[in-house]
């Protein structure tokens, strides 16, 4: 039994929602989001907040019925506040800098990597070490992130390289004489 579906979505004020058959949208200060609900499950606009209910007791009714409203309640979030991801660059030489729609980034190879910023997201370097993600689709956000920290993953032994600024990097000791 879903602990997170039981729960209505609230719709706060200057956000608003509708539900069309299997279809939710949410409109906000920050922009317009929409996702569609699996058949398994029924979705329901009342008393100003989103329900989201199983249509029957069947496994994959149960495990869509918290993953919906998950996604109905990050919806609602996004275009309220949005998201954000910080990344952090540690080591010599390395840096980030964005120039238009592009982020340099410079980690330690022999030539920079140009990562092309996708629609919806907006990047900001406030130092050159550091890496803020933001937008109103969380999926989105946390994707870009993931690819920005792929390019060069945090190592154990120095730590160097691109990690999230509350990720923890066990540390690991070097070889002894």
């Amino acid at each position: 039994m879903s602990r997170v579906g039981k729960k209505p979505v609230t719709v706060p004020s200057g956000v608003t929602a509708t539900v069309d058959g299997q279809m939710v949208k949410v409109k906000g200060s920050k922009g317009e989001l929409s996702f569609v609900v699996p058949e398994e499950v029924s979705v329901a606009l009342e008393n100003g907040a989103v329900s989201v209910n199983p249509r029957d007791e069947s496994k994959t009714a149960r495990s869509k019925w918290g993953m919906s409203r998950a996604q109905v309640a990050n919806l609602v979030e996004g275009v309220s506040k949005g998201f954000e991801k910080r990344l952090e660059i540690n080591g010599v030489g390395y840096k980030a800098a964005v120039a238009g729609k592009v982020l340099k980034l410079s980690l330690g190879y022999s030539h920079d990597i140009d990562y092309a910023i996708p629609a919806g997201v907006t990047i900001t370097t406030p130092k050159p070490t550091e890496v803020v993600v933001a937008g109103i689709d969380k999926q989105v956000v946390g994707q870009t992130a993931a690819e920005i920290r792929e390019y060069r993953g945090p190592e154990p032994y120095k730590g160097k390289g691109v990690k999230y600024s509350d990720e923890f990097i066990f540390r690991k000791e070097g070889k002894k004489k």
